[in-house]
């Protein structure tokens, strides 16, 4: 998988410190302007001179809330193609209803009552100071991608009139933040509008997305070679790349259906990278946070059991399984042995069954109450795994899963975790694999550290109360 671009991280947080700069520099200019200026002489103060601070709190209180806003327009992230006019409305739009919440705020408050003109000059500066902002970060990001530095990679699968079109503009303009790494096509047929790689058939995808670090593919093809569509998604199975379609490819028009505009073109996001940089952050941060409270607060607990696996079964106390995790990449995975040493010389690898007769008796007790899973918080430490994600399979099973079930490859587009939303909602045990399947698969297109933290309550009343696990 292609690592986070820098600016991925960089830009979206200079957006949101220029915002917030520009919303306290609002308040403070503004109580400047109103109460230590000529505005005064002008306009008398009757009620007394407030206090300075009190604005800056305020500033500082309502700062997360107009972010919030502002980053529910999605405007905290890179490669935007901005048109000036429209982005001066959406802050106008957006300001006045911060301000909607700033009044609201103020009726409660009631240790002095605000100034009116005050909240004037604040409407005005802060849509001025905040666009003025938003339209340096921008200088600067399009400063980036003129210098050649963190540009998307980019491939287009085709070579129709579109193709063509797409692959000179993004040649002609690295502004946008796209890199033209080539494009894939069949022996005959040659994109002539640029200088640019044929790289392949579509049978090379894989190998070329992989050596190329792609990150975005363009599909440009006929419609009547729309079969040619399948083969692609299955070729690009649990992989993380944003895939964009040319709509005509399934007869539809931009007109009956909500597209993303790239490059100046309508195209259809079939597929995109799951987490942006921030949601990997927030994510990654929550995991070793809860899972160093989690080992640390079992630890005595681990002790015991250790022991008492010992006492019943001799060495070792833990257990290693190859699994396989984001990417399709394998790593040991830990967990308190249950079963007996020799659990699997006369099977071979299978799964679990209820009453299985390998299962110790403490093994018992610990799958019951899934403590057997706690030394998993050490893969999640060393960043093989989440604590929330579809659950881990070993080689010999994802090898099988992946012939028959459905889209089942595309598990491994997040982290695999200790417990997943497949999980909570019973899917466990016996269940067919392709049923879990499409609950994982929600999970993946519906993240949230929100569902996490739904997920991780449901997961304990599961074990205190359910009987799925064995």
């Amino acid at each position: 998988m292609a690592k986070p671009r820098r600016n991925d991280l960089l830009i979206p947080l200079l957006a949101v410190i220029s915002d917030v700069v520009a919303i306290v520099a609002s308040f403070y200019l503004s109580y400047i302007l109103r109460f230590e200026s000529f505005v005064a002489s002008w306009v008398p103060v009757t009620k007394g001179f407030p206090p300075l601070m009190a604005y800056l709190v305020g500033a500082v209180c309502i700062a997360p809330v107009w972010v919030f806003l502002f980053s529910r327009r999605k405007v905290y992230r890179t490669r935007r193609d901005v048109d000036l006019s429209l982005e001066f409305f959406h802050i106008i739009r957006q300001v006045s209803f911060g301000m909607l919440i700033v009044l609201g705020l103020t009726f409660f408050y009631r240790a002095f009552s605000y100034s009116r003109i005050v909240f004037v000059f604040i409407w005005v500066l802060a849509v001025v100071l905040i666009f003025i902002g938003r339209m340096l970060v921008l200088a600067y990001e399009k400063h980036l991608y003129r210098k050649g530095k963190e540009l998307r990679n980019v491939l287009i699968v085709g070579t129709n009139h579109l193709a063509q079109d797409l692959a000179l503009r993004i040649t002609h303009q690295p502004v946008l933040g796209y890199r033209l790494v080539g494009y894939i096509s069949e022996p005959d047929q040659r994109i002539e509008s640029v200088v640019s790689q044929r790289l392949g058939t579509l049978e090379d995808l894989p190998a070329v997305a992989e050596e190329h670090r792609i990150e975005t593919i363009i599909v440009c093809i006929a419609a009547e070679e729309k079969d040619k569509l399948a083969t692609l998604f299955s070729l690009m199975e649990g992989k993380s790349v944003q895939i964009l379609l040319q709509p005509e490819v399934i007869g539809i028009t931009p007109a009956r259906l909500r597209v993303e505009e790239v490059f100046n073109t309508h195209l259809i996001g079939v597929k995109d990278i799951p987490m942006s940089t921030w949601s990997r952050i927030a994510k990654r941060s929550f995991d070793i946070v809860f899972s160093l409270l989690v080992l640390i607060l079992f630890a005595p607990f681990a002790a015991v059991i250790m022991v008492l696996i010992r006492i019943e079964s001799g060495s070792p106390v833990m257990y290693t399984q190859r699994r396989v995790g984001l990417e399709g990449d394998e790593f040991d995975l830990y967990k308190f042995r249950t079963m007996r040493v020799d659990a699997e010389r006369a099977t071979g690898p299978t799964w679990t069954k209820r009453d299985d007769p390998r299962v110790t008796r403490i093994g018992k007790v610990l799958r019951r109450l899934s403590l057997d899973e706690i030394p998993q918080f050490i893969n999640v430490l060393r960043g093989e795994m989440s604590v929330v994600g579809p659950r881990p399979e070993r080689p010999e099973f994802v090898d099988q899963f992946r012939n028959y079930v459905p889209k089942y490859l595309e598990r491994h587009r997040l982290k695999t975790g200790l417990t997943g939303w497949a999980q909570v909602n019973g899917l466990r045990g016996e269940v067919p694999i392709a049923e879990r399947t499409k609950y994982d698969l929600f999970y993946i297109e519906n993240w949230s550290l929100k569902l996490d933290i739904r997920i991780i309550f449901k997961t304990l009343y599961a074990i205190l109360f359910g009987k799925d696990a064995y």
